[in-house]
């Protein structure tokens, strides 16, 4: 229930869009898929959810929102590297995946993870504030390798580093739309605005 973004039946939403290879991203309006009063992530439509989760004074603060521009086919992928505040920040075609990431951050003490029907297939764990590790060079070397042949597993194939780029989606002074553990937040207005009109 906590990851769940209410929508009625044909409605639109405010979503960002990301620009590859930028740090500044689009606030475009499309419909949206629903099922049972709750937006569905459209594969067809490259509208994933985005959740933002506060980790470090347990207030139990989860943002929600919609990314354009990933297009991955299946799978989650989360992160505990997400400017400025460096809460959670995780994207998924489905809520099962979503929450198997947050879970495996929360577990590993935070990095990047790659999640694909439920089950992990690649991380790099970041266990110094979910920043950094001790762990040596070669060995997180071979770490990204593998999180990028599991990118590429879960359908992603643009020519940006997704990681990279979810890690700006959380950082609400650069424009257009980014989403915070407090929601969705319109740069131009400096506002929070729902993501369902």
């Amino acid at each position: 229930e906590d990851i769940q973004i209410p929508c009625p039946k044909d409605a639109s939403a405010n979503i960002i869009e990301i620009i590859p290879n930028k740090i500044i991203t689009k606030h475009i309006v499309e419909k949206v898929d629903s099922e049972n009063g709750h937006f569905q992530p459209s594969i067809k439509k490259d509208q994933l959810k985005m959740a933002v989760i506060e980790r470090h004074s347990s207030t139990g603060n989860i943002g929600l929102g919609i990314v354009k521009g990933f297009g991955l086919t299946s799978g989650a992928i989360a992160s505990t590297v997400a400017h400025d505040s460096h809460n959670i920040i995780a994207i998924g075609t489905n809520d099962q995946d979503l929450l198997k990431a947050i879970d495996v951050l929360k577990a590993m003490g935070g990095g990047l993870v790659v999640v694909m029907d439920d089950e992990v297939i690649a991380s790099l764990p970041l266990e110094i504030s979910g920043l950094m590790t001790t762990a040596p060079f070669i060995q997180i070397n071979e770490s990204l390798k593998e999180i990028d042949k599991a990118l590429v597993e879960i359908g992603f194939s643009g020519n940006f580093n997704p990681f990279l780029t979810m890690s700006f989606l959380a950082l609400p002074v650069i424009p257009e739309l980014k989403l915070t553990d407090l929601g969705l937040f319109q740069v131009k207005d400096f506002k929070h605005i729902e993501v369902i009109q």
